[in-house]
């Protein structure tokens, strides 16, 4: 089994790059199952129906997302898609869900979205407590199982990852939207890397025009940070997983979109 897991989608170059780059990558990947972090694809912070319903049209399985799935309030119309998730230690009392089950070429795949604490601003439960109760249940029917732990700091998420190591198939990072070089196979069989990067402009902070982020910093006043178009790329990690869910290979995955293949900036 060879998943696919794409990092943060930045706004419509980020789109713009699933679109035009998954088909190729699939083939010569032989890609069986896609999943999407893609709560930055509407405007650069959140989900709308019509990003949401573009990334799944462009062939993503299972979309995650992190501290900005309510920033936009279209979101409320499709949190109960089957294939969309929210980090699953928000409150209980939260619409939506945080993980799921699917099936692609006769195996089930779990995917469970987590969100972290330490410097993050969005209120949520302890990670670590959430995943200790909902792991059981998705080995239950899989040890194929990936977690999408969208957070700030490393120590965290290399906590997390000997956590789960020997209980989940992968362990990837989200949220700082630059990608680490630190991917391996934890001794337990578990795929980890701290953070797969960005789909989008990277050519900018964070998928954000440089010079304005500059001159804020510089001057310490607010400002619209807009999104940037420049050098756009398809950023994540294809996993191969064997049916026993121990993870067999993790691979950092950059892959340039034409720049007249670039959309604008919403």
């Amino acid at each position: 089994m060879k998943i696919l897991f794409i990092s943060d989608i930045v706004s419509s170059p980020g789109r713009a790059a699933v679109k035009e780059l998954l088909p190729g990558l699939k083939e010569r990947e032989g890609i069986d199952f896609v999943i999407a972090n893609a709560e930055n694809t509407a405007g650069g912070a959140g989900i709308t129906p019509n990003t949401i319903e573009e990334i799944f049209g462009f062939g993503v399985n299972v979309i995650t997302s992190g501290d900005h799935i309510w920033d936009k309030k279209e979101i409320i119309n499709i949190i109960d898609h089957p294939s969309l998730l929210r980090p699953a230690n928000l409150s209980e009392m939260a619409a939506g869900k945080g993980y799921c089950i699917k099936e692609s070429h006769g195996l089930k795949i779990a995917v469970l979205n987590l969100l972290g604490r330490v410097f993050m601003k969005m209120p949520s439960d302890c990670p670590f407590t959430a995943a200790k109760k909902i792991v059981p249940i998705l080995r239950q029917e899989t040890p194929i199982i990936i977690v999408d732990f969208h957070a700030e700091a490393t120590s965290e998420k290399r906590a997390l990852g000997w956590f789960l190591n020997g209980q989940v198939s992968a362990v990837v990072g989200t949220h700082t939207h630059v990608q680490t070089a630190d991917e391996e196979i934890l001794d337990g069989g578990t795929a980890y890397i701290t953070d797969t990067g960005m789909t989008g402009p990277v050519d900018s902070v964070i998928g954000r025009k440089k010079e304005i982020v500059v001159q804020a910093f510089l001057t310490g006043m607010p400002a619209r940070f807009e999104v940037a178009t420049g050098n756009v790329q398809l950023q994540g990690v294809v996993i191969e997983i064997d049916d026993s869910g121990k993870a067999k290979s993790i691979t950092r995955l950059i892959e340039k979109l034409s720049p007249d293949k670039i959309a604008g900036s919403e």
